[in-house]
């Protein structure tokens, strides 16, 4: 394990990705705790698709650049430290900037109820105008 890396990498993200990520589960008691929580790590220019959680979300960025953007709003830069608190209902996508690689780890409340709507990818475009 790198020095800067803080949690294991993870599995390769099967879906919902653009370009290589890896995902690592920290949470193994969901049911205890009503919430899980990993580990993700994006390769340069890969990003997430548009999705929302009906419960919300929060990332917790633990190194390199990325960003994160909701639907109909600039993208914001994330580094190391930030914390983005992402409301129920609101479709977003977050992920690397083109030379950097991203580390953040997710949180993911009341997962007993808290839903994932996957939408469509970030296409270049979209990606491109944040740079």
């Amino acid at each position: 394990m790198n020095t800067k890396d803080i949690f294991p990498k993870g599995q390769k993200a099967p879906a919902y990705f653009t370009g290589d990520a890896w995902v690592e589960m920290l949470i193994t008691d969901v049911a205890t705790y009503d919430l899980m929580s990993y580990n993700v790590t994006f390769a340069p220019g890969s990003r997430n698709y548009w999705h929302q959680h009906s419960q919300g979300q929060l990332l917790l960025c633990t190194s390199g650049e990325g960003y994160y953007q909701e639907k109909g709003k600039p993208a914001q830069l994330l580094k190391a430290g930030d914390v983005v608190e992402i409301k129920p209902k609101v479709i977003h996508w977050h992920g690397a900037t083109a030379h950097s690689e991203f580390v953040h780890v997710g949180i993911t409340p009341k997962a007993s109820i808290n839903q994932v709507t996957w939408l469509e990818p970030v296409n270049d475009e979209e990606y491109a105008s944040n740079i």
